[in-house]
């Protein structure tokens, strides 16, 4: 039994639905999609089922086929050109009895009926690609349904990929190179000597490694340079003045080892002299800022430090923090290693390119093996004085000095990590 549900009425054409009446309880309601229907009395519909009832998948799927004069129809309620409302919702056919005018509904199908035209081959469905990532699958939803400036980023996007791609590749490359050349463990120790060279960089006075002269290594000009040694003559020539008592005040306090041994071996008179002089209370300066965590901007007015060795001093070894809205000048770890550093090689240059290890250490508040470290890491080399005994009878400590000899010795790294101790 078939009946049209079209309307007739309507100026353009629609689609037209007939209701396919079968012998089982599920009707099946049809639409062509190429026009309206004229003659419904014409067509012969056949519905055909899967075979396969044991699947609960495919023992539901039907093609229903309508075969006209000129053209068949084919529909069918599963696969791509399926209808999904079928999924969605439910719908029913009501049919009348004319004799006890009583209707009776019946569970019902779409279909979509298309044109069969023979001799056209029908494609069959490509099989998902499962090698697609993701990221492909949205680049493909982008080229098809993406706006202008979605296809425009994935255009720059594929394009810096092609570049980043084409640069790991040629760097690739000439590592392998480089690698065939040198060797892995030269090229291993290579970048050993560069870290350790760039580490050391952070807190050394600049130097020059292929100096042919000792005084060269550590240029006096780095460490002061001719204007701030010349305004360091006023203040050179009080620290010159200092009568012994005042060295051994100084000597008592402690804080300034370093400085009483060279002013109680400075020269009567002479270049050295003043030169002595100045680096003396260059260093004096050193050492006090050494002992300071926060630098207030009256720091050395009391000890008649220059304006330009004040600013020196700021610039060089503090680093600027904020703390309640004020600017602060701190000494961090770093800066203490790189001071230390700087008195060191100040010192090489006051005692003829040997300095006391010890003395200093003790000036600088650090430890020995901090200190010992610093002295590494500018290639000196380290010695150590015997124990004897002084002119009263008393026990010396024992020294360590360290030299500046070329070339500059190269100490190798200890990378383990110390063993921190169990607290009970």
């Amino acid at each position: 039994m078939v009946s049209c549900c079209s309307d007739n009425n309507l100026k353009e054409p629609v689609l037209t639905y007939l209701t396919v009446m079968g012998r089982g309880s599920t009707e099946s309601a049809v639409r062509f999609s190429n026009g309206t229907v004229k003659n419904v009395e014409k067509l012969d519909f056949t519905m055909y089922k899967n075979a396969d009832e044991r699947n609960p998948r495919k023992k539901s799927r039907r093609i229903l086929v309508a075969e006209a004069d000129r053209l068949s129809y084919v529909g069918n309620n599963f696969g791509t050109e399926s209808l999904k409302c079928n999924s969605l919702c439910k719908y029913y056919v009501g049919v009348l009895d004319k004799q006890t005018m009583q209707m009776e509904l019946h569970s019902a199908q779409l279909f979509n009926m298309q044109p069969l035209i023979p001799g056209e081959a029908t494609e069959a469905p490509k099989p998902q690609d499962t090698t697609q990532t993701y990221r492909d699958k949205v680049d493909s939803l982008i080229e098809a349904f993406g706006t202008n400036k979605q296809k425009r980023a994935l255009t720059s996007r594929r394009l810096n990929q092609v570049g980043s791609d084409t640069l790991h590749q040629a760097v690739a490359k000439a590592a392998n190179t480089v690698i065939d050349q040198k060797g892995l463990e030269a090229l291993q120790q290579e970048v050993a000597d560069t870290e350790s060279q760039a580490d050391l960089a952070l807190h050394l006075p600049p130097f020059s490694a292929d100096a042919e002269k000792p005084e060269n290594v550590y240029l006096f000009d780095d460490i002061l340079s001719p204007v701030e040694f010349e305004a360091l003559e006023q203040a050179g020539s009080k620290m010159a003045a200092l009568t012994p008592e005042e060295l051994q005040k100084m000597k008592d306090e402690g804080g300034r080892l370093s400085v009483v041994k060279h002013l109680e071996n400075i020269s009567s008179v002479g270049e050295a002299r003043e030169k002595t002089a100045r680096c003396a209370f260059y260093l004096s300066l050193l050492l006090q800022l050494a002992r300071q965590r926060s630098i207030t901007r009256k720091f050395g007015q009391e000890e008649g430090c220059p304006r330009i060795i004040q600013s020196k001093l700021f610039k060089t070894f503090t680093v600027e923090t904020f703390n309640n809205g004020r600017v602060q000048n701190m000494l961090s770890a770093s800066m203490r290693a790189k001071l230390a550093a700087y008195c060191l090689a100040l010192l090489l240059h006051m005692g003829h390119m040997t300095a006391d290890l010890t003395l200093l250490h003790r000036d600088l508040g650090i430890t020995e093996a901090r200190m010992t470290e610093v002295a590494k890491s500018m290639g000196l080399t380290l010695t150590k004085s015997g124990r004897g005994k002084a002119d009263n009878a008393e026990l010396r400590d024992e020294h360590r000095y360290a030299s500046l000899v070329l070339p500059l010795v190269k100490y190798e790294q200890f990378m383990e990590r110390r063993k921190r101790r169990k607290m009970h």
